[in-house]
């Protein structure tokens, strides 16, 4: 089989059959260390997971709440970079073939060089990337050369997005990040957000899966979230436990994201 189709396939594995409910995974590159990220990438497969995003660290991180920017800090003050997060995928590459997504700013892709930076995800595996500052406006400079190398732009809609819901969605690939909250990433006690609204909003306009994520922490949760769309994003919870155990971190990684995949599968 063709590499390149299977690299470019391998997105549409995340949500797969009908009804299934997909879990993803964030964690930031170099935190603490490369070695460890790796590993943990590979438990939190082991665990179940659909989906990993691997953060970039950026010095300026307006979405990330205070979990995930001092999580930034501590990559960046280990030396991680942008090319280092690629050599990270490499090694993951070496013995999995799980889907991956780079959350990061669109400051690192445009200093890396748009062509540059995606033909590298088209080599190492990268199936998506999520940018959270780039505004839908503004998406064309970036997605074209995305498109260009089979990785796809992922779109996220907010409760703000409101009458631009169906715009954004219409024009979606991969998946539909749904931002459950208001305000930065970060666990939360609760949700209030309607995001059963938002989804059928979407739904009216595309058929690509939606994701829930922003502030998802436990496992009941991760399944309420998963009731109403098509999987869940956890990011700060899983690097809030990375942050407690540092380089032993792996093991605790897999029995959450465990607990976490079986909510979810149970929506």
């Amino acid at each position: 089989m063709n590499k390149e189709r299977v690299l470019k396939n391998k997105l549409g594995k995340v949500f797969d059959t009908p009804n299934k409910k997909a879990f993803i995974g964030f964690l930031t590159a170099g935190d603490p260390t490369a070695d460890c990220t790796v590993e943990c990438i590979l438990e939190m497969e082991r665990a179940g997971a659909d989906l990993i995003e691997i953060g970039i660290p950026f010095s300026d991180p307006t979405a990330e709440g205070v979990v995930i920017q001092d999580a930034n800090i501590r990559a960046l003050r280990g030396g991680m970079t942008t090319d280092g997060a690629f050599d990270i995928v490499r090694r993951v590459r070496e013995k999995s073939q799980i889907p991956l997504a780079f959350m990061t700013y669109a400051n690192p892709v445009f200093h890396y060089g748009y062509d540059r930076f995606f033909q590298r995800c088209k080599e190492l595996g990268v199936d998506a990337i999520i940018i959270p500052d780039l505004p839908y406006e503004e998406k064309q400079e970036m997605e074209e050369p995305a498109n260009a190398h089979d990785v796809a732009l992922i779109s996220m809609i907010a409760p703000t997005s409101e009458s631009r819901i169906q715009e954004i969605a219409s024009q979606a690939k991969g998946f539909i990040y749904v931002v459950s909250s208001m305000g930065v990433t970060g666990v939360r006690s609760e949700i209030r957000t309607d995001v059963g609204a938002i989804v059928e909003s979407i739904r009216r306009a595309t058929d690509v899966p939606c994701a829930v994520g922003f502030g998802i922490s436990t496992p009941q949760q991760a399944k309420a979230m998963a009731a109403v769309s098509d999987g869940a994003i956890v990011g700060s919870a899983i690097v809030k436990i990375i942050a407690k155990y540092g380089e032993k971190a792996a093991p605790e990684v897999y029995k959450y994201v465990k607990s976490m995949k079986e909510a979810v599968a149970e929506a």
